[in-house]
């Protein structure tokens, strides 16, 4: 174990975290061991991470002396910020500075860094299509992110820009499909008919991440643009439906209806469809799936997630 090089994952309870800390313990021939950062070592999930043989130090992004302790010595890292944790654009950069300034004082030699595109490069804020938000965003929980990769960039750190999309994860919770007034089973979203959504499993992400930092230098200074799948609405709903075992129809909601919904952060995601919609070509051919198989060779499609978490899928 101690001429394995260490990794520090961020967020590594989380989703994205949690998954990359997953990936690299699974693979006993990576050359890396895992130093799992979370805020609450004692959590049931970092105990577990602990079980698996990583080992977990506390790291608080609002606390930046332990966020460059649990960096210190380490050789890479996979960082990744949660928006979701707190929904403000100004705390998300607040957080990725803390980042930036940590692995440049660690002196780390590989940072994959979780990130999005920052839709302004597309879609100036004087563009009327969408609200402005957060004063300064059209799509925060993107745009924030894209304004930290030239943050890494500046500040000379060695990173891998690795853009995720839409996790198919959401089909369990609040995105998946819900029984209409008819009785029919219905996947409703605000996204235009015809258009390609790019998903990806979550757990992908940490596998791809993997992947980069095995690659080393060639992947230094590259962005990837990750997906698992390219599929339309309609393609998603049949493709539901026949892992369920009943049809599922779907509901393209205007993005303007959907911001006027009484739903959590409702403009927020109806911006991010958008942006999926009107840049699909942008959007979904910046992620090459053939290119991302020959990264992560085990990259899951909607049908290889379907078919093992359909029975997960909660329908009324």
């Amino acid at each position: 174990m101690s001429a394995k090089k260490v990794v520090a994952v961020a967020g590594a309870t989380g989703a994205q975290g949690g998954g990359a800390a997953r990936a690299i313990l699974a693979d006993p021939d990576s050359g890396f061991t895992v130093r799992a950062l979370t805020r609450n070592p004692d959590s049931p999930a970092a105990k577990e991470l602990a079980r698996l043989g990583a080992e977990v130090v506390r790291a608080d992004f609002s606390d930046e002396p332990t966020v460059h302790a649990a960096l210190e010595g380490a050789y890479g890292a996979f960082l990744v910020t949660n928006f979701w944790a707190h929904g403000s654009a100004a705390k998300e950069r607040e957080e990725i500075e803390v980042l930036v300034r940590a692995a440049k004082s660690a002196g780390l030699r590989h940072v994959v860094w979780s990130t999005l595109e920052d839709t302004r490069e597309l879609l100036p804020l004087r563009d009327e299509r969408m609200p402005v938000l957060q004063e300064h965003y059209n799509v925060p929980h993107f745009d924030v992110k894209g304004e930290g990769n030239e943050l890494f960039r500046q500040a000379g750190v060695p990173t891998t820009f690795l853009n995720t999309t839409f996790y198919f994860q959401g089909f369990l919770s609040s995105m998946g499909p819900k029984r209409a007034e008819d009785g029919v089973l219905t996947l409703t979203l605000p996204f235009e008919d015809g258009k390609l959504l790019a998903g990806v499993d979550v757990n992908d992400i940490g596998r791809t991440a993997l992947a980069l930092l095995k690659g080393g230098e060639r992947f230094i200074g590259r962005t990837v643009g990750l997906a698992g799948d390219h599929l339309t609405g309609a393609q998603y709903a049949e493709k539901l439906g026949a892992a369920i075992g009943e049809p599922v129809r779907f509901q393209s909601v205007p993005y303007d209806v959907f911001r006027t919904l009484d739903i959590p952060a409702g403009e927020e995601i109806a911006n991010m469809f958008q942006y999926y919609g009107d840049f699909d070509q942008e959007f979904t051919g910046a992620r090459d799936l053939n290119l991302l198989r020959g990264i992560n060779p085990a990259l899951k499609s909607f049908d290889d997630w379907l078919a093992e978490n359909a029975a997960n899928i909660q329908v009324d």
